[in-house]
């Protein structure tokens, strides 16, 4: 099945250029099953291309998945036009009321900043704990994460002296194979990374109750959940095009910022050099499978009949 996206969209004649199976919601309206609601609460900066890049991995799986774009606030964006915001973002007091099987918070750009500077940290907070209510599974990516962490179990943000920016080897849990996350993952697998947030594996072990399922030796972890699966925790970026991290790269050297060059991402380490993408196929996996465990799984046929209650740990 596809997935299901607004017909003016342009993420929408992207993916069908890559051959990604995409349906109108005109079409979709007329098949007579329940859709998986996903929210996509979208705090990069440049919103379609990021918009894009999920919706690509949301795409690889056998269930029809309606996504719908929230924003933060509305603030006038830098990078996005104002036209494409107010025609396929929603503020969020207009979802406020409903109730989704899926929650995705992205990265944002904001590494270096205290969480009680962050313009928006509060409004954040309260989206956070309306999924509690209201969300099957979330889904926090980068930055997010960190809030995330910040959030359920209060941990302070802990920053890198140096930007992590690259493509690293991880390694899945050893004792923790079975975890639905992990199904048809290899035992190590490569996944890109660009941020100053540390995510000590012991750090985490010592302080939280999470699985931790993938972690790297240079990059710390990479992936970790919650026992209830309700809370999905990617460090990294497996949205990420080939040329995101090129793109950043160039955008910190024109700001001075002389950045290292980006890790195992181009061939021979050599900036001049096209990068290649080593990371697309587990992206895709990983996405799949929380769509299929963490949501489809776990979520009930009526939304309505949302309530925290519904949800179990597996022993």
């Amino acid at each position: 099945m596809p997935i299901k996206i607004p017909d003016q969209l342009p993420a929408t004649n992207i993916l069908r250029r890559e051959n990604i199976f995409v349906m109108s919601q005109t079409r979709a309206v007329s098949q007579n099953i329940r859709p998986l609601k996903v929210l996509l609460l979208n705090l990069m900066p440049k919103k379609i291309e990021t918009e894009t890049q999920f919706m690509r991995l949301l795409s690889n799986s056998p269930l029809q998945v309606d996504v719908e774009l929230l924003r933060i606030d509305n603030r006038p964006s830098k990078n996005t036009p104002t036209e494409h915001l107010d025609t396929f973002y929603r503020q969020f007091e207009t979802v406020r009321a409903r109730n989704f099987d899926g929650l995705i918070v992205t990265g944002a750009p904001l590494g270096l900043v205290q969480f009680e500077d962050v313009i928006y940290w509060e409004h954040l907070q309260d989206v956070m704990n309306w999924a509690h209510q209201h969300v099957t599974s979330t889904l926090y990516i980068c930055w997010a994460a960190q809030a995330g962490l910040k959030l359920l179990y209060d941990l302070p943000k802990k920053t890198r002296k140096e930007k992590l920016s690259g493509v690293y080897r991880h390694h899945i849990n050893e004792t923790l194979t079975t975890h639905p996350l992990l199904r048809g993952f290899d035992d190590s697998f490569l996944a890109p990374h660009s941020r100053y947030a540390d995510f000590s594996p012991s750090f985490l072990s010592e302080h939280t109750d999470l699985d931790i399922l993938a972690t790297s030796t240079q990059a710390g972890t990479y992936l970790a959940a919650t026992k209830d699966k309700r809370n999905v925790f990617v460090t990294g970026h497996p949205e990420y095009d080939s040329h995101t991290l090129h793109h950043e790269y160039h955008r910190d050297l024109e700001e001075g910022m002389e950045p290292e060059v980006p890790i195992n991402y181009y061939p021979d380490n050599d900036p001049s050099q096209p990068p290649y993408v080593s990371w697309r196929s587990h992206g895709h996996l990983l996405f799949a499978n929380w769509l299929n465990y963490c949501v489809y799984q776990m979520t009930p046929f009526d939304l309505a009949t949302f309530s925290e209650s519904n949800f179990t740990v597996d022993e």
